[in-house]
């Protein structure tokens, strides 16, 4: 049985283009291992309140390895190698060009250091390309905001089985919001188990499918 490979020729950034992508590698090794002030806030809040014997022990293993993410400097989730970057991106942002290059070396990059989990299957020649780059990997959607030189971004790291399960459906005009919530509702409590807490859910709206799943991400 052969092994295939996954050749990675990283390209020669500018040398602006390569303090952002290091910027974006130590920002993404925190952003793996320490969840956001907010959602650490609520949970604290949530855990005084909770009786249930299992339930508190859900928060109290919660709690442990968040301290232990930050105390060994590795990633909370064991499940990250699958990253999406949303941007917001001026026309005249000095790093444009340079901008798909920059991203796709900060992943190969982070996957080492932090280190990610090794999630880019190539679909259908089945094997891991050990980067977590590859055909349509890392996701980047972009979304250009006239002539402005800014750049917004926002990284989301998931892996390919508690956080990324979704589905769409076209619904007939006359179900309305009845529908809307209906169809969630049955969605949500047929995975059951398969989910990793906190659990959140991305709600899309739209008249198509692709971007009733857009929006669902976005949330």
């Amino acid at each position: 049985m052969s092994t295939l490979t996954y050749e990675y020729e990283p390209k020669t950034l500018s040398p602006q283009a390569t303090k952002l992508r290091d910027m974006l590698v130590s920002y993404m090794k925190i952003v793996s291992r320490r969840l956001p002030d907010d959602v650490n806030k609520k949970l604290v809040e949530l855990s005084k309140i909770e009786v249930d014997p299992l339930q508190e022990l859900v928060y109290s293993t919660m709690k442990e390895n968040q301290m232990l993410a930050e105390k060994l400097k590795r990633p909370s989730c064991q499940d990250t190698g699958v990253v999406q970057f949303f941007l917001k991106v001026g026309s005249n942002f000095p790093l444009l060009a340079e901008l798909n290059d920059i991203l796709t070396d900060t992943v190969v990059q982070v996957t080492k250091e932090a280190p990610l989990r090794h999630n880019a299957v190539q679909t259908f020649d089945e094997f891991n390309t050990g980067l977590n780059i590859g055909k349509g990997v890392p996701n980047i959607i972009t979304e250009i905001d006239g002539d402005s030189d800014k750049l917004d971004m926002y990284v989301y790291l998931a892996g390919g089985g508690c956080s990324l399960p979704g589905i769409a459906k076209v619904l007939m005009p006359g179900e309305g919001y009845e529908g809307i919530v209906r169809f969630v509702m049955d969605q949500m409590t047929s995975y059951g188990i398969n989910a990793c807490p906190p659990l959140l859910v991305g709600i899309g709206v739209a008249n198509s499918v692709e971007m009733a799943a857009m929006n669902s991400k976005l949330a």
